[in-house]
């Protein structure tokens, strides 16, 4: 997966939610593993600051089989 341009507007804690979301996404489809709704969230800015003092990744909801098949992956991942 392709890393996200960064827009104008973006702080670095958005961009670096946004690098993470790919980062899973690509490491999650070599697994054989899709989460079709992954996105970040940006909370409400810090009003101190004027801008969100963090982002969050947001992982969605994913049918049975793609649980399953995430569950195998991370058990995978812990026998090594």
């Amino acid at each position: 997966m392709a890393p996200t341009p960064r827009e104008p507007s973006t702080t670095p804690k958005i961009q670096e939610a946004l690098d993470a979301r790919d980062a899973l996404a690509a490491a999650l489809s070599r697994a054989g593993v899709q989460l079709p709704a992954m996105d970040i969230r940006r909370p409400w800015p810090d009003e101190r600051e004027g801008e969100a003092s963090y982002a969050l990744v947001h992982l969605g909801v994913c049918s049975a089989p793609v649980a399953h098949a995430l569950a195998e992956v991370i058990l995978n991942g812990l026998t090594r």
